[in-house]
């Protein structure tokens, strides 16, 4: 049967052809088995097949269907087609005949040993490309084959995949009312303490598409003729994306924006797409998505790849009815172009960066530099849309030890610079890593890294000889603060209203804490804040990032302290060239506007302290949050919370997977599951909920999309 030919029966008819019956163990066409007991005749994503071959159709916008069809077979390609079938019935074929390839690579992981089992995987101290490893090309057998779907989603899982010593199956994911679809290499492995990374795309041996079409890193659109004879290559493209495109439309190929990058040091893009033959794959044509094994810093962790649990090495493809460009540009609004988009009542702020600013600010003074235009990170920063940046200086570079000669200098700097290029529409704010005072040392080890945060500038030493005093004014800085024990670290805090919390909690230099010092009465003052978020480490098997920090949040609180969790960063050097997106998380603190630099910005603290924001990768946004009327990070009784109800509005770019209502009684952590399969990509709803909340001491929410992308709230407390 040529579905190709189809023309002039209408899109409804089209749609609506649905083989077989719900609750038949399996369908034969062909060689092929197709187990369907788990698909529903409401599934809007429609499927037929006819002789081992499969033909899914799904809407995408009114009049407009995408349609992908299998062949099951083993007699050729796998895709036979992907293309849109409009109200005409006519179906416009963007790619025909093409394969998807995954290359895995497979090193070793260097166990953590001085941490407990559940946390021996919270490693990112790594580097697998220089131990013994091996790349391999993922093969497939389409030995068997079976639909799931319901409502707005249907999955077809296909054959046996193996690469090297992993096994599996591919999986499509469909999403009706959206022109994504996600493919999954769904792998397993029984070796122990492995780490991996993957390459993705789809190859053909003759090109149906006519060209391919990328941004490259200044923002200018690039294209390459789809016949073209070269051999694979990396490309450094802006946005993580590539597009093929045939006269008939558009597939815009990019990876998951935020759990395809697993954590660097530096956000150096490494060129996470490729195009042209790749000989691994029979000398085909082909274009997709790839990884750096040895690049971005001095740390390069890859993904971790723990046994017996299945690894989703994904890839996801926007379809469009329109050229190469316009279908990049559609496929942008699924990071709002990589911004983080503006809330009302809501300002961003970013955590925990590494640039030097002073004394590359000081090296500029000390050659007779006057700079006269802003250093790229600014630019960088108000393009995303980031409005508040918390530094961290000091942190390899300067002298933070120094007891003053050199180091006052250079806070006086580290001033300068935030107040210069702090304006109406970005507030830099200086900071500090820490890892002394506050904490309690193991041997050999930190006593772990906490991040400060004044609500003005603030000199202080990290020394105080015996006969120093605690605080004298020093010209031309006026008054100085000298710190050389815990005491006087409270000490300082408190007279200066600044906030302290654990960075990278319980991994890297931090591992072992806040966990050794949640009993100290430092950690359990009002100025310690609680704890950082960060997608990290990167494990394929986990359907949320960042769950060590996210774990930490519920135990902090089922301490029985009133501690919060911020979204940090934790990189080094900004570019206008970087791949920053991928590693970003933002916070949206509630604010009314945004402080000046020379009036002091204790608003940013108190909404800090107060709990009053939410963490998010910048594509769910949770802009209203409340239990029994109140918001985060305030007090409901037992009595409002056991009849009070949930309330949240979302909006979401790519379509959502499921909320967590996630709650504790001071023991146990409690999770209830709201499932979000129905919603389409680009829209909003208000959630309504009535939780089981009977003896809890406190609940917050998550919200997580199908790419791994996801929000938290802070919690509401229950007394």
């Amino acid at each position: 049967m040529d579905w190709t030919a189809r023309g002039g029966r209408g899109l409804a008819m089209t749609l609506l052809a649905v083989w077989g019956v719900v609750g038949v163990a399996a369908e034969t066409w062909g060689a092929t088995p197709i187990d369907v007991r788990e698909y529903h005749v409401d599934c809007e994503v429609k499927v037929e097949g006819y002789d081992g071959q499969l033909r899914i159709a799904w809407p995408i916008r009114p009049g407009v269907a995408g349609e992908l069809a299998l062949d099951l077979t083993g007699g050729g390609p796998l895709i036979r087609h992907w293309g849109c079938r409009g109200g005409d019935g006519d179906l416009d074929v963007v790619l025909r005949e093409v394969d998807p390839i995954w290359r895995l690579t497979v090193g070793s992981r260097r166990p953590a040993a001085e941490k407990p089992p559940p946390q021996q995987w919270e490693v990112f101290f790594d580097n697998p490309a220089q131990r013994p490893h091996e790349t391999f090309l993922a093969r497939f057998q389409p030995d068997a084959a079976s639909v799931r779907g319901r409502g707005k989603r249907a999955v077809v899982r296909a054959g046996a995949l193996v690469a090297g010593p992993f096994s599996g199956w591919i999986e499509f994911s469909f999403y009706a009312g959206t022109p994504l679809v996600r493919l999954d290499a769904v792998l397993m492995t029984e070796q122990d303490q492995r780490a991996i990374l993957y390459d993705s795309g789809l190859v053909a041996a003759q090109p149906s598409w006519t060209e391919l079409v990328w941004f490259d890193t200044a923002g200018r659109l690039q294209r390459q003729a789809g016949s073209a004879e070269a051999a694979a290559r990396p490309l450094h493209v802006r946005h993580r994306m590539i597009a093929a495109a045939s006269p008939r439309g558009a597939l815009v190929c990019l990876p998951p924006p935020h759990q395809y990058q697993f954590p660097r040091d530096y956000t150096t893009n490494l060129g996470f797409v490729w195009a042209g033959r790749e000989e691994a794959a029979e000398g085909r044509h082909g274009f997709g998505i790839r990884q750096n094994k040895d690049g971005g810093g001095n740390f390069v962790p890859w993904f971790n790849a723990p046994p017996g649990v299945p690894h989703r090495l994904g890839v996801l493809y926007w379809l469009h009815p329109g050229s190469g460009e316009d279908a990049l540009h559609a496929a942008l609004a699924l990071t709002h172009h990589d911004r983080f988009v503006p809330l009302p009542g809501y300002k961003t702020f970013t955590s925990h960066y590494h640039m030097a600013i002073a004394v590359k600010a000081m090296q500029e003074q000390r050659r007779g530099i006057v700079r006269k235009t802003p250093p790229d990170y600014v630019s960088v920063f108000k393009e995303m849309g980031v409005q508040i940046v918390h530094l961290a200086e000091f942190h390899g570079d300067g002298h933070p030890k120094d007891p003053g000669p050199l180091r006052l200098p250079e806070m006086q700097a580290m001033f300068d610079e935030c107040r210069r290029w702090s304006d109406e529409t970005l507030l830099l704010l200086p900071g500090e890593e820490g890892n002394d005072f506050l904490g309690l040392k193991l041997a050999g080890k930190h006593p772990g890294h906490w991040m400060s945060l004044f609500p003005r500038p603030v000199y202080w030493t990290m020394v105080r000889e015996p006969d120093q005093p605690f605080v004298e004014e020093i010209e031309p800085y006026g008054r100085v603060y000298h710190v050389g024990d815990r005491g006087d670290m409270i000490r300082l805090l408190k007279e200066e209203r600044g906030l302290v919390w654990t960075a990278h909690p319980r991994i890297k230099a931090s591992s072992w804490t806040p966990d050794i010092f949640k009993d100290e009465d430092f950690f359990q003052a009002p100025f310690w804040l609680g704890a950082a978020w960060k997608a990290m480490p990167a494990d394929l098997s986990r359907e949320k990032l960042g769950e060590r920090a996210l774990n930490l949040l519920d135990d902090m609180a089922n301490w029985g302290h009133r501690k919060y969790v911020l979204g940090e960063v934790d990189v080094f050097t900004i570019d206008p060239t970087h791949e920053l997106y991928g590693h970003m998380n933002i916070n949206y603190l509630k604010l009314d506007r945004l402080p000046r630099f020379d009036e002091g910005w204790q608003p940013v603290l108190d909404a800090l302290a107060g709990g009053r924001f939410f963490v998010t990768t910048g594509e769910v946004l949770v802009p209203l949050f409340t239990v029994g009327g109140r918001e985060a990070g305030q007090v409901l009784t037992r009595a409002e919370a056991e009849r009070g109800e949930l309330r949240a509005e979302l909006r979401w770019t790519f379509p959502l997977a499921f909320a967590d209502i996630v709650s504790g009684d001071g023991k146990q952590v409690y999770r209830q599951r709201i499932d979000l399969s129905d919603t389409e990509a680009l829209s909003e709803r208000t959630l309504v909920v009535r939780p089981e909340l009977r003896g809890r001491h406190w609940v917050r929410l998550e919200v997580w999309d199908v790419a791994a992308n996801g929000a938290f709230t802070q919690p509401v407390w229950i007394q």
